[in-house]
């Protein structure tokens, strides 16, 4: 495993939600020349479009082939080199119509689910996986919590010869991320919206109850402020969710990167040392995978 490519797989529930988690780490490390994989598990069909000047018809007849296209725009932003669909429908929220459907994410057979899953990793052999943390609370998407509820599994089972055979040769991943946005990270950007005499579309998050008392769970920044542009760049490649003229746009790039430059994440797995002192933060997925520098002659 040591001198395998480095690759990274990201596990995503609907096209934009991996422009809006980890894109910038993602183009950073593939500015490396680190393999990025991308796991979309549903199509985005119940998202609803939030664009008024792509709310047509024609677009709302063909939202999931408008959707995918989207997304292939937002992975070569990004510089994904790899984009694998799961192959479920969107599951919609919870007791609506869509959430019934036997084909939805939420309601496929788990060990499928996971199998499916199991059969990328092995195919791709990433040695560091991004997922979610499992939210109920704030942000309880029923695609969001089963994205949680394949990735630990799959993890494991990747490198289990005994679990689905049939699904390639054995790989087992070393680290495992959460993806999330920390109270402090949105703290900063709100501050800066007041600064500037906007309202803030980040106030009411901390109505629902976001605060600074769960930020001691993230254990890894990774400095993504020359990357902004690529972050923003997939944010706009999906045109139905991202309004370019809306508050969550506005903030210009040298702004977030002068109060915010991070990306952060929860290391929630690890098969290796990452070489990190007790206490303190790593800036690197990597930590503790990358070959040491040879000494120069």
């Amino acid at each position: 495993m040591a001198d395998s490519p480095l690759c990274l797989l990201s596990v995503h529930a609907h096209p934009d939600d991996e422009a809006s988690k980890g894109a910038g780490t993602v183009a950073k490390y593939a500015a490396e020349g680190i393999r990025g994989v991308l796991v979309c598990c549903t199509g985005g069909e119940e998202g609803e479009i939030l664009n008024p000047a792509v709310d047509t018809p024609e677009v709302r007849e063909r939202l999931f082939e408008v959707r995918l296209e989207e997304l292939d725009a937002s992975v070569a932003a990004i510089g994904y080199e790899s984009l694998h669909l799961l192959g479920y429908r969107d599951s919609g929220m919870k007791d609506t119509e869509p959430n019934a459907r036997p084909d939805n994410f939420q309601n496929a057979p788990l060990d499928e689910a996971v199998e499916r899953l199991v059969r990328i990793i092995r195919q791709e052999r990433p040695q560091v996986i991004i997922t979610y943390a499992e939210d109920r609370e704030f942000y309880p998407h029923p695609d969001h919590i089963r994205v949680h509820e394949i990735s630990l599994p799959a993890f494991d089972a990747a490198g289990d010869p005994e679990r689905f055979p049939d699904a390639g040769e054995p790989w087992q991943p070393s680290k495992l991320y959460y993806t999330g946005w920390s109270a402090r990270r949105v703290r900063a950007l709100h501050e800066v919206y007041i600064e500037r005499g906007e309202e803030s579309p980040y106030a009411a998050w901390f109505e629902r109850g976001f605060d600074e008392s769960k930020d001691t769970r993230f254990t890894t920044f990774v400095d993504v402020g020359p990357f902004l542009h690529k972050r923003r760049q997939a944010l706009l490649a999906h045109r139905t969710q991202v309004d370019p003229t809306g508050f969550w746009m506005r903030l210009p790039d040298d702004e977030i990167r002068r109060v915010f430059p991070w990306e952060e994440f929860q290391l929630a797995r690890s098969l290796v040392d990452n070489g990190v002192a007790e206490g303190d933060v790593e800036d690197d997925l990597f930590a503790g995978l990358r070959a040491p520098a040879r000494a120069s002659r």
